[in-house]
């Protein structure tokens, strides 16, 4: 199978949404391929903002564009019941249309913290989670008796007025058993936030399977100041890094050491994080950090080098953390100066 070489955007559901509609509409006409709804958590909230609801997000963005490919990126799978995101899923296909929907799950441990539903069970519940959620939507009769989720569903008779199609199922993944359950299980393994070249080989190696691998990777951009074009990567760099080390330490760490990135190294971004903001936490992310992180980010030129290096690693699916100030200009910049250089 060959997969599509694909640029799209990452982008955090914790901003207003008509903030996030007129992104995603910014992002159909610049030519974007995807816009993948990064479901945010209410940790958010210590930082002056507030979590939204992925799912009903991506159904107003579908109808809101017109070709834009809208990626649930992701949804725990160990929280909602996987025959309840089969009925989301049959919202957005029929919001977006035919081939326009992508289903992401992941472990989404800070989200877990949040409900205090934490568990370190996590390949049980996403193994269910993908089989249920395609097992309803193929439409047959469907029994199932899975560890953490079961289900029992009659068959969709031929008169009923719905979407027929199974949506790609992508599967989150850091650590190493769980990007092989991906390349098991799932039509494509997202890569979270932080990553890089060594990370995307690292992520090949462990899913074995010719599966789209979607990569997270911090971004900005200016058409002429390669500074300008790095500050709104710092930014969500800083951000992510904070991340790393309040939430998500044990699973971050070999994300981390491809890096050449060490908790000591980032703690005072972190501690910035908490304090300040996230300002605060920018504030801290040098240069060398920044360079670790191997942002998509700079002037066009330096954007398509750094691209063409993920793709060399293996990246299939480029999904910018796209941060920075007038974010409606960087997508322009990215569609007009930079797709048409990197595109298959």
């Amino acid at each position: 199978m060959t997969v599509p070489f694909r640029i799209g955007v990452m982008q955090l559901t914790m901003e207003p949404l008509d903030e996030m509609l007129a992104s995603a509409r910014a992002m159909d006409e610049a030519g974007m391929d995807t816009i993948w709804l990064a479901e945010a958590y209410p940790w958010w909230r210590k930082h002056g903002m507030e979590a939204r609801s992925s799912t009903g997000v991506a159904a107003l963005m579908a109808r809101e564009t017109d070709r834009l490919t809208n990626g649930w990126g992701i949804i725990a799978a160990s929280t909602r019941h996987p025959v309840q995101v089969a009925m989301d899923a049959r919202v957005e296909q029929e919001a977006a249309g035919p081939g326009r929907f992508v289903l992401g799950f992941g472990t989404s441990k800070i989200f877990l913290n949040n409900t205090k539903m934490q568990t370190k069970k996590t390949l049980g519940p996403m193994r269910d989670a993908v089989n249920i959620v395609r097992g309803v939507l193929g439409g047959e009769r469907f029994e199932y008796d899975g560890d953490t989720w079961s289900a029992d569903v009659p068959a969709l008779l031929p008169e009923a007025h719905t979407p027929r199609e199974v949506p790609p199922v992508y599967v989150a993944a850091t650590a190493p058993k769980m990007q092989a359950l991906a390349g098991e299980i799932g039509d494509g393994c997202l890569t979270p936030s932080i990553t890089t070249p060594a990370f995307v080989r690292y992520t090949r190696e462990n899913v074995k399977a010719d599966i789209d691998i979607g990569c997270t990777v911090v971004a900005s951009i200016h058409a002429t100041d390669r500074d300008k074009g790095r500050d709104g990567a710092r930014e969500i760099a800083g951000m992510y890094l904070a991340n790393k080390v309040q939430n998500i330490q044990g699973s971050a760490d070999t994300l981390l050491d491809l890096a050449g990135l060490e908790q000591d190294e980032i703690r005072p971004v972190a501690e910035a994080m908490e304090k300040g903001g996230r300002l605060a936490a920018k504030a801290k992310v040098t240069d060398a950090i920044l360079d670790k992180c191997k942002p998509i980010a700079g002037t066009p030129e330096d954007c398509i080098a750094a691209i063409q290096e993920y793709k060399d690693a293996g990246c299939t699916h480029v999904m910018l953390e796209l941060w920075g100030e007038d974010r409606h200009e960087q997508i322009r910049l990215f569609g007009e100066q930079v797709l048409p250089h990197v595109r298959n």
